[in-house]
């Protein structure tokens, strides 16, 4: 079996006190979507955050493309090429879409190459190119989740983490969002993608896992997950 660009391996973290993880592994390839479902409060965020330095694990290795990461501090992990995608959009209310972009593209040689970045963003996603003078506060939802995306694009990945894309989200919008990360999947991204709304991850999923109480409780493919009742109705509802 080929190196994973992503293996998590025993990884312990949380916060004060607190093990919100507890002994998780998780194996991702190159050019892999690996979707983590579950319960809110769970740890799902919580294992995003300690994969991208912005929690220290306590214990456990993230090894990205072969180098263990863990404990390092977020702006080192991201130097590696490690893109990660929030909960809801951290715009920049004020700025303008093309502006909120060029924030994506700090630092260094990001920063030299954001023009040329730029036409391939509006290229993929000409909804984006049409609102890059408006300011984001004007946006709809979806848009704002479409313009967070590609502003994650502005720099060079090697794995995107992305969280719960859908939240918040109208059905419309939700289908825009995945249809963007269905092209992100076909341009050959490697993603760890979290969601709790599990309908509409079938689409891009090469693996889903279902987290419970810090620890992947279940590992599959979607029609497989969809197809085990007890998996449904413990953790996904109707499917």
């Amino acid at each position: 079996m080929s190196e994973p660009r992503l293996l998590v391996a025993g990884l312990r973290a949380g916060y004060a006190d607190s093990a919100v993880i507890r002994d998780l592994s998780l194996r991702v390839g190159a050019g892999e979507v690996a979707v983590v479902i579950g319960p809110n409060g769970h740890g799902k965020t919580t294992l995003l955050r300690a994969i991208s330095g912005l929690v220290r694990p306590s214990a456990g290795r993230v090894e990205l493309g072969g180098t263990d990461v863990a404990g390092w501090p977020a702006e080192r992990i991201a130097a590696l090429g490690l893109v990660h995608v929030p909960q809801g959009d951290g715009l920049f209310a004020e700025m303008t879409v093309e502006d909120n972009l060029l924030m994506g593209a700090f630092p260094g040689p990001a920063w030299r190459a954001r023009r040329a970045e730029l036409v391939k963003i509006y290229e993929r996603f000409p909804a984006v190119a049409s609102r890059a003078r408006q300011r984001a506060r004007t946006l709809s939802g979806g848009e704002r989740r479409l313009v967070s995306l590609s502003r994650a694009l502005m720099r060079p990945s090697r794995i995107m983490l992305i969280d719960e894309p859908s939240l918040g989200l109208a059905p419309v919008a939700i289908d825009t969002v995945y249809e963007a990360i269905a092209e992100l999947k076909a341009a050959g991204a490697t993603i760890v993608l979290v969601e709790e709304n599990f309908t509409h991850v079938g689409q891009v999923a090469d693996s889903v896992h279902v987290l419970e109480t810090g620890a992947i409780v279940a590992s599959g493919g979607y029609a497989e997950l969809s197809a085990d009742p007890t998996i449904v109705q413990t953790y996904l509802g109707s499917v």
